[in-house]
């Protein structure tokens, strides 16, 4: 992997105005536009999935910008691996984040969540996202660092191995085995029993219904939680499990954290527009699952190789893309029977 200095090195501005566009968008997002509590329709998700890629590819120019120090030659090479390590991380962290908003349909059904509350309880998911993402990547990216073997001599060639990437690689090849076209194990699940909703109910009393958007609310003169908050509680366990998948493969990519963290955390603040776009039909892309599939199994094999083979980052960007349209134009081509039958 890389060893050229980080953004953090060259530029610590770049993080507070990070931080900064991300905080004001969030307050905008609830203190303003979502002040109230109201069903999201699909011009409003249109409007915002459109804000958060845009910010997204600003920034990926700003990386860009950031990396061309001098105009030179290897600095310009410089820039468009960083920018190509951006984007990369960013679609694959989109693209394997589809399937958490499978789940999320699944979750809101079961609870019978009111369309109107989907909003809130996407928000503070997004919230702990935050805090989340920052620890795997950070911890991980640092445990990277002190995994190294020594340099030995394997197939002919001096190479150094890392044992996590190693098994970061496994991990994703078995995982993209498993989850081929996978996907409907989860509809007869009872998310009630999860570990969210059960850490939740280890704290307080639920209430059988729910108070409009409130999280607690008082019965017979006792403080008790609601329904909603079990539902966060699903939400915020659930992405730590999707997690589990998207934070290996985008080690793959880069071992800048901020790089990581800045894609990450852009894919998944658009994902709550990108939610409320595609809810209705979202399983009309049949073919997705097995396209992403192919995307960590690829990105398995990238790291099994890369002691030996280097697979640049313009290269993976290109595969990734390559493979998520022609599942997106497969599912379209070619839909479900049960899809056509509905």
């Amino acid at each position: 992997m890389e060893k050229h200095q980080g953004i953090l090195d060259l530029h610590p501005g770049l993080v507070v105005g990070f931080a900064i566009t991300v905080v004001i968008m969030l307050l905008l997002d609830l203190g303003v536009f979502n002040k109230k509590s109201h069903e999201v329709s699909s011009k409003e998700a249109t409007i915002w999935s459109i804000v958060w890629i845009s910010l997204s590819m600003i920034f990926s120019g700003v990386v860009y910008w950031v990396f061309n120090t001098d105009g030179s030659p290897e600095s310009h090479q410089i820039a468009i691996e960083k920018f190509t390590q951006y984007q990369a991380a960013y679609w694959v962290e989109k693209a394997l984040s589809v399937d958490n908003l499978f789940v999320f349909i699944l979750v809101f059904g079961f609870f019978k969540v009111p369309k109107y509350l989907h909003h809130k309880v996407l928000f503070w998911g997004i919230i702990g996202a935050l805090i989340f993402r920052a620890v795997f990547i950070f911890a991980g990216v640092g445990l990277i660092n002190l995994t190294y073997l020594p340099e030995m001599t394997v197939f002919g060639k001096a190479v150094q191995i890392n044992i996590v990437m190693a098994l970061f690689g496994l991990f994703l090849v078995y995982a993209g085995i498993k989850s081929w076209g996978g996907g409907d194990e989860d509809e007869d699940e009872d998310f009630s029993n999860t570990a969210g909703a059960k850490l939740v109910k280890s704290f307080w009393k639920v209430s059988d219904n729910y108070d409009g958007d409130k999280f607690f609310t008082i019965q017979n003169g006792i403080k008790m939680a609601t329904p909603l908050l079990v539902v966060v509680g699903v939400i915020e366990f659930t992405d730590v499990l999707f997690a589990v998948d998207s934070i290996p493969a985008i080690f793959a990519i880069s071992n800048d954290p901020f790089i990581l963290y800045t894609s990450n955390i852009f894919a998944i603040l658009g994902l709550r527009s990108l939610y409320f776009l595609l809810a209705n039909f979202i399983h009309m892309f049949s073919k997705l699952p097995y396209g992403l599939a192919i995307i960590l199994s690829f990105i398995g094999v990238k790291m099994l190789i890369a002691p030996w083979i280097h697979i640049s980052s313009p290269v993976s960007l290109g595969i990734v893309g390559g493979v998520l349209v022609i599942s997106v134009l497969l599912s379209i081509l070619f839909p479900d029977k049960k899809e056509e039958a509905e």
